[in-house]
């Protein structure tokens, strides 16, 4: 941190140079096929950087980057345009491979070509020379030219921008954040996976099960006594053949999206109806909003934070505006009606659905919302607009690797909006899937409005689109995203949540804890019982209990980070010690675990090992000592290579712990009780246990 901090400061002396250094690389990056080999794109993330740390003004920055940028492809354009290089193939920059690659791309693509050039590294120096080599008009050349200048300075200032205000990730790499982070990366390597599966195996797939079902509906229609059947009943049949026919929208395209509607409309009467009668739904809310609480960061939560404004109103009134004006330029009006309704219908349901409902925000938000909670607003327009653009974009496109493209992105799209608002604690996931299914509804009847017009609309003749309506539609998207980067950049989030405080209850007798039999047991994340709590500690604050554990000779548990799990894994492949292990989070009272402690085995193997997990209640004493209550289990081997298998013989461990922590003579005064009724069970991997049910009540001395 000291050698990153004296770098930076030696950078802030010299920032007019390094205004001058970002300029020059991002001209001779786009300089004619010199900039194959100048890293102009990193020099302006560097600046980005920079200016996230206060090193240099982003403004400045942004200037010389667009000015570099543009009077490269400016310069190219010329030496294009009077013929100046010239090529042969011993030249090893200027080679007559790349000038034919060059200009197939530009005969391909055309005039916008110069602007999405700019964005492809093999292409951004050798295009504009190229333009200027075919003659292109000097006034469209300029317009792109500056257009995509504009664009690319914004985009890589961002990036670099996020990353200083994210650089922090380094260093979380030993933190429990990076769990998520890893999980998260896991998730989209997984989505990648299938899409790659999808596009390499998909059609073949689909057209296999295709066969299959013409050879079954085959095999079916030429049966003698399903003839008799039909012959029967021709009328029904005849209704059946029609509501099944793919060339008629009253057919088959009306009968699954009456069918999609009715499940999607039955989902979210089930989850509503979960909200209203079952504790299980709501319980499993708070626990989930607490797990992800424990993995929360200041980083994450600004990444999420520009995520979740995809949702809000103004981002989703500016894309809106650029997807009409989009399809009125492409004339495909016809799905104006549907996707504002889609808007609409959807915005109008949630605001109906929070009145009704009246549900409260979670109690960990990180910022309060004004709103009642069920159904997600975010969830639910993230489906019904980002859904309708996903429909619109696959339906309109011919080629099966572009729709897969389309579904996928659209897909984690949608999915990372919906997370946002969870990791962010703002909604539980009930609201979140509700708000999802809020949203589905009103797509399916966008989506049946769009293809009744369209079989309606008498079909016309494809033609291209002309130069200047794709210029004109590029201009409105590069524009929306433009705006949406700035509003991310100015929006202020809104009032940080206070935290919630806990008031203390003061009791005679720490087993009031347990007003309710459930608090006398753990729960899995959708609060089945676990094992029964087997200690109450009472202790003057949090040190108090660590510092007792630490002289029985107890570790406290690391963090669940990517370097903590690697430590693990790789301790328990080769059987070796590992004395401050990660536990996995287990729940009581919907929180999850505050201390872990455990201690190795005579083995000294991190396959086995004694655990004790414990909570800090609101509960404190007439003398104001803090109550915990925990419990004690013994790890006796790996399963699936994941997890500890527990030995069911839990009330052992009680012993074992309690005898260690006697040992210390920090112990004032012990109390056994009768706690439970000796029971068999089983936790939430499955792993039995049994016990007697006793409980001890420990106090430590000051």
């Amino acid at each position: 941190m000291d050698y990153y901090t004296h770098l930076l400061n030696i950078i802030k002396d010299l920032s007019i140079f390094s205004y001058l250094v970002i300029a020059i690389l991002a001209f001779f990056e786009s300089f004619a096929f010199v900039g194959l080999i100048i890293p102009g794109s990193i020099a302006v993330i560097i600046g980005g950087f920079l200016a996230s740390q206060g090193i240099i003004d982003i403004g400045d920055l942004f200037i010389f980057a667009v000015l570099g940028a543009i009077l490269g492809d400016s310069f190219s354009f010329y030496l294009g345009r009077k013929g100046i290089i010239s090529f042969h193939k011993d030249n090893k920059i200027f080679r007559p491979t790349l000038l034919a690659k060059g200009k197939k791309y530009f005969q391909k693509h055309g005039n916008k070509s110069v602007f999405f050039g700019r964005f492809i590294g093999w292409v951004r120096p050798i295009i504009p020379f190229i333009a200027g080599l075919f003659k292109l008009d000097k006034k469209v050349f300029l317009f792109w030219n500056i257009l995509s200048g504009l664009l690319w300075a914004t985009a890589h200032i961002a990036l670099g921008y996020f990353f200083g205000q994210t650089w922090q990730l380094v260093v979380l790499w030993s933190a429990r954040t990076s769990i998520f982070i890893f999980v998260f990366i896991g998730f989209l390597f997984i989505m990648y996976f299938f899409k790659w599966l999808i596009l390499k195996k998909g059609k073949s797939f689909f057209a296999f099960l295709s066969s299959i079902w013409k050879s079954i509906k085959k095999a079916i229609a030429e049966n003698p006594e399903v003839r008799k059947i039909v012959g029967k009943h021709k009328r029904f049949f005849l209704f059946l053949q029609k509501r099944l026919d793919k060339n008629n929208f009253y057919g088959l395209p009306l009968t699954f999206i009456f069918f999609a509607l009715v499940y999607v409309i039955a989902l979210f009467g089930g989850i509503t109806e979960g909200i209203i009668n079952s504790n299980i739904i709501v319980s499993a809310d708070i626990r989930v909003a607490n797990l992800l609480a424990f993995f929360r960061n200041t980083e994450l939560t600004k990444f999420f934070f520009w995520i979740t404004l995809l949702g809000k109103w103004q981002i989703i009134l500016i894309f809106t505006i650029a997807t009409i004006l989009g399809l009125w330029l492409s004339k495909k009006t016809t799905y104006i009606i549907p996707l504002l309704l889609s808007i609409f219908g959807s915005e109008i349901f949630t605001y109906l659905g929070k009145i009704i409902f009246h549900r409260a925000r979670p109690d960990i938000a990180i910022y309060t919302e004004n709103s009642f909670s069920f159904p997600s607003g975010h969830a639910t327009i993230a489906i019904a607009f980002y859904g309708f653009l996903t429909y619109f974009f696959i339906r309109n496109n011919k080629k099966w690797k572009n729709k897969i493209n389309i579904f996928f992105a659209s897909f984690i799209t949608i999915l990372l909006i919906g997370f946002s608002r969870l990791y962010l604690g703002v909604h539980y996931v009930s609201d979140v899937w509700g708000g999802y299914l809020a949203g589905a509804i009103w797509l399916i009847i966008a989506i049946s409005l769009s293809e009744y017009l369209l079989s309606k609309k008498k079909k016309v003749e494809i033609t291209r689109p002309n130069n200047k309506k794709v210029l004109v539609t590029t201009g409105i998207i590069s524009l929306s995203i433009a705006l949406y980067i700035i509003f991310a950049f100015c929006y202020q989030m809104p009032n940080i949540a206070k935290t919630k405080t806990i008031d203390k209850i003061t009791i005679d007798n720490s087993l009031e804890i347990f007003n309710l039999d459930q608090l006398k047991y753990t729960e899995t994340l959708l609060g089945k019982r676990q094992e029964p709590l087997s200690f109450v500690i009472i202790a003057k604050d949090n040190q108090q209990l660590i510092n007792l554990f630490k002289n029985a000779g107890w570790s406290l548990a690391d963090n669940a980070s990517l370097i903590s799990t690697y430590k693990i894994s790789k301790a328990s492949l080769l059987k070796q010690s590992y004395k401050q292990a990660p536990m996995t989070p287990d729940f009581w009272n919907s929180n999850v675990h505050n201390f872990g402690f455990e201690k190795e085995t005579a083995s000294t193997n991190v396959r086995t090992r004694h655990h004790a997990r414990f909570w800090q209640t609101n509960y404190i004493t007439k003398d104001k000592k803090n109550i915990y209550v925990g419990t004690a289990s013994f790890d006796n081997g790996i399963k699936w290579g994941i997890t500890h298998k527990i030995n069911p013989d839990i009330d052992t461990e009680r012993e074992f712990l309690f005898n260690d922590l006697q040992k210390t003579n920090k112990i004032a005064n012990t109390k056994k009780e009768s706690f439970v009724n000796p029971e068999l069970g089983n936790n939430f991997s499955g792993d039995p246990f049994f016990t007697d049910g006793k409980l001890y009540i420990l106090l430590i001395k000051d």
